[in-house]
């Protein structure tokens, strides 16, 4: 139903910068396999570096009053904790 793809941090000693992980909202609940599922999706019909590395399910998204996604609140649950967030 509702799909965004943000940048995450990195975990890890040797890594710097963002990943990504998609963030969806669907009509029913989905499970791991699912979200493997359509990671391999992605890795058919996209360039590696646009497959998101994880998927999380929410039940929804946040918006601005416009309609819009309102990706930063996204983004803060992930960067949260962290010294700096690559916005």
């Amino acid at each position: 139903m509702d799909a965004a793809v943000i940048g995450v941090p990195n975990e890890g000693p040797r890594r710097r910068g963002e990943g990504r992980r998609a963030t969806g909202r669907w009509r029913r609940a989905f499970g791991r396999k699912t979200a493997r599922e359509l990671i391999a999706f992605c890795s058919e019909h996209l360039a590696r570096f646009e497959v998101p590395r994880s998927i999380d399910f929410e039940k929804e998204l946040p918006r601005l009053p416009t309609g819009k996604l309102y990706k930063r609140l996204l983004r803060d649950k992930y960067w949260a904790g962290h010294g700096t967030a690559i916005v």
